[in-house]
């Protein structure tokens, strides 16, 4: 069904979102910045265009329209037919790419019976929206989000997590995750959900690294980085990623030998594994 009224991506409405009352103080010269590095315009185009569709279909169409080509290495370890739920974590060297091209894969694989634990912010992209549940990677949680949360590792669905929360930095003069979080791997062993560790091709620009590690060293509460993000997407038009989906491990196998956190640890140590 045809939707009525537009949707598009605000970068008004995202502040007002963001900041409440204290954005009505940003001058007008930075958010039309804004709306450059964000790129309001060209997404909103995108995003009309593809107005009806939502889900995998969205997911697809994303990766056509930015012409990507996406290498799948290993897809035989996860079988269509049986009563498996899959949680799929994967590192997140872009931020963008490979999300919806995992989803788009993924998705495909299984029929749309797909869900992301997602950055709030990307909830404002519509075709994405039916598929999320809404994380704050950067700030404290509603109570809802964790009820939600909750239900969604208690589903049917396959989830798919980035357990660093936020994309890949430079770490030593290498690109990697930061330290993953644990409640991916908790709430999968509690729900009795197999874990796919899965490997994502490809980087960034140096110069979004740059402003990653000033921010951090100036002590920013605000994710400064993630206002790049989607130029790093337009940056990376036209590129091959590879995605490299290992064995499932099953839930029983992360036991009380390590903590949630130190599995965690040791989880992220395997994605990186599977690019040897």
């Amino acid at each position: 069904m045809t939707n009525t009224k537009p949707l598009e991506v605000n970068v008004e409405k995202i502040l007002r979102d963001k900041a409440g009352t204290k954005a009505k103080y940003v001058p007008r010269f930075v958010v039309n910045w804004l709306r450059r590095i964000l790129h309001q315009d060209e997404i909103n185009a995108f995003l009309l265009k593809h107005q009806d569709e939502e889900g995998v279909e969205w997911l697809q169409s994303t990766i056509d329209y930015l012409n990507v080509t996406i290498v799948v290495k290993g897809l035989e370890n996860l079988p269509k037919e049986g009563n498996e739920r899959y949680t799929f974590v994967c590192n997140h060297p872009l931020g963008g790419i490979d999300g919806v091209a995992l989803g788009a894969v993924l998705g495909k694989q299984f029929n749309g019976n797909i869900r992301y634990l997602l950055n709030d912010i990307l909830m404002n992209l519509p075709g994405l929206k039916p598929l999320g549940i809404p994380v704050n990677v950067t700030g404290a949680q509603d109570r809802d989000i964790f009820k939600k949360v909750d239900e969604v590792f208690k589903s049917d669905h396959h989830i798919i997590v980035f357990p660093a929360g936020l994309c890949s930095r430079m770490i030593k003069g290498k690109v990697q995750d930061l330290p993953w979080k644990k409640t991916a791997i908790q709430k999968s062993v509690e729900n009795n959900r197999s874990i796919v560790p899965i490997y994502f091709s490809g980087q960034n620009s140096k110069r979004f690294y740059r402003i990653a590690n000033i921010s951090k060293a100036l002590g920013l509460k605000f994710n400064i980085a993630m206002l790049f993000l989607a130029d790093e997407v337009y940056r990376n038009r036209g590129q091959q990623f590879e995605i490299h989906i290992g064995k499932p491990i099953a839930p029983h196998n992360l036991d009380k030998s390590k903590t949630a956190y130190e599995w965690a640890q040791w989880l992220r140590a395997k994605v990186y594994e599977l690019n040897n």
